[in-house]
């Protein structure tokens, strides 16, 4: 029998001899330079300059220091940081054949996420499962959901209005709300709802196991074939722990639809169309229904709430752009009734305040991970096959070039001399190419809705502590990994108006679906 320590050693030995290989290799199969980036060391190259905590802004120095195409090399895998706009968009639009895939990531396949389109590599799966996904959230089908998020996003006012207070876990449940409602035609609970938290506690997870540097797994991809019990590899027990999680995250909801259906008690919901359309054409794969509608919440549940929040931030230290906008509610809606999807071509002002507040504070400050697909070049500089992409979006968002005054929160510069709305819809929030986010159009539906919501019947401001003063909040304070979150703050919540609150108060009532 292998001694655990000789089995160890092999797999290192092999490892060292596949960095050997692909450094080696890489360097001479093509007689142009790698991007400028940090210096290496002998095989472990720049590993130990890999951010693992708020990588965007390291990456962002990193730009400002060798320009917007970075190269960084960690024991033989090569790492390319996007840092500009221009060449994201020469690299994943116009050259999307090679920069469409993800590289493989040992711990989302131990965790169970394998099944997430926007983590997956390019290839029949994905085409597949995005197929299905894209049919529920195009551009048209997305208009389809506004009735169940204006309900929602009625409920969340209702909730701020009898516990302001509590503003993080409202804006949390009406994301939570909206999707579980769509997708499976469930109505949560305020307060830890079941599925709710299976979710949220697999989402959680995965942003602490995919940037390069962050989990031991992912640098030394030989590592997820040693047993848990060996020291160091307690990711094993993570990863199995993860797993159950999605196992439920899955199968519960799903369930539950599948009882409705039989009850007679859902026909609307996008699981129950998926179902319904499948069994008419006689092949129903329940596997592929199950993750594709399990990814929908894993993608919204999560970024959302941290759009939502920062919105709250910009408000309390921006009353004039508060006040601004408010202004253009009441002037295009009144104060008798509440916004609605028709309003919004009118109210550019709160259009843009919805754009500053995606650009301000990337929801995903670093893109999902790319991997090239081919050999490529670009402006000079090499870029091997089998490279990990890094598009930096916070980088992006503050690009001077673009963005005047990027730390400041200004939603005038999105219109043009002449009054009107420019054209940058801050789309890089979104990504690129054939990875481009399947649900930005109802993603962005449920922000703005919520958004212009809360102007026409709230008041934001800074809270104050027991003696008047007001509390401040650090615009900066925002939480590491994959979706970043602002840290906790408090701020007032307080109804713009009597009237305004006998509004709130009469949608219990009045709105239906």
């Amino acid at each position: 029998m292998d001694h655990p320590g000789s089995i160890a050693l092999s797999f290192v030995a092999a490892a060292l001899l596949s960095i050997f290989y692909k450094v080696f290799w890489a360097s001479r199969a093509n007689l142009l330079p790698f991007p400028p980036g940090p210096s290496s060391l002998p095989i472990i190259g720049a590993f130990r300059q890999l951010p693992t905590k708020h990588p965007w802004l390291t990456y962002a120095d990193w730009g400002r220091q060798y320009g917007p195409l970075v190269h960084a090399c960690a024991f033989g895998q090569h790492i390319i940081v996007v840092n500009s706009l221009k060449v994201a968009t020469e690299l994943f639009e116009k050259r999307s054949r090679v920069y469409s895939s993800r590289p493989d990531v040992p711990m989302l396949k131990l965790m169970g996420w394998d099944f997430n389109i926007g983590l997956i590599p390019y290839g029949d799966k994905w085409r597949r499962y995005r197929r299905m996904s894209q049919q529920h959230f195009h551009r048209d089908a997305s208009q389809t959901h506004r009735p169940i998020q204006l309900k929602k996003i009625h409920d969340l006012l209702r909730g701020l209005l009898s516990s302001p207070e509590n503003f993080r876990q409202h804006i949390r449940t009406v994301a939570s709300a909206i999707i579980m409602s769509t997708v499976y035609a469930y109505d949560v609970k305020p307060i830890n709802d079941r599925f709710v938290t299976l979710a949220e506690n697999a989402v959680d997870k995965l942003s602490e196991s995919i940037f390069p540097g962050a989990t031991a797994v992912n640098t030394f991809p030989f590592l997820r074939h040693l047993p848990g019990w060996l020291p160091g590899c307690g990711f094993q027990r993570f990863a199995a722990d993860c797993r159950q999680m999605i196992d439920q995250m899955q199968q519960a909801p799903f369930n539950y639809v599948q009882q409705n259906m039989r009850e007679d008690k859902d026909s609307q919901s996008i699981t129950a169309k998926i179902l319904a359309a499948s069994e008419a054409r006689g092949h129903t794969d329940l596997k592929m229904i199950r993750e594709v509608t399990a990814l929908v919440y894993a993608a919204g549940a999560d970024t959302t709430p941290s759009a939502l929040a920062t919105f709250f931030i910009a408000m309390a230290l921006s009353p004039e752009v508060q006040k601004k906008a408010q202004n253009e509610i009441d002037a295009v809606v009144g104060t008798h009734r509440l916004p609605d999807f028709e309003d919004r071509p009118k109210l550019t002002y709160v259009e843009a305040v919805y754009r500053e507040v995606l650009r301000w504070r990337p929801v995903l400050p670093l893109s999902v991970t790319r991997e090239t697909s081919a050999d490529d070049v670009y402006e000079g500089y090499f870029i091997p096959k089998g490279a990990t992409v890094i598009a930096n979006t916070w980088a992006m968002s503050r690009d001077e070039s673009m963005y005047e005054e990027p730390e400041r929160f200004m939603p005038e510069r999105y219109f043009t001399a002449d009054g009107n709305l420019n054209d940058d819809q801050v789309a890089i929030v979104f990504g690129y190419g054939r990875r481009i986010c399947v649900g930005r159009y109802s993603a962005g539906n449920t922000v703005w809705a919520t958004i212009v919501s809360i102007l026409s019947t709230f008041d934001i401001a800074k809270a104050k502590d027991a003696e008047g003063n007001e509390i401040d909040i650090d615009p900066g304070a925002y939480s590491d990994g994959l979706v970043s979150h602002p840290d906790p703050f408090q701020c007032s919540i307080t109804p713009r108006s009597e009237a305004a609150r006998n509004l709130i108060q009469s949608t219990a009532e009045d709105v239906e679906l």
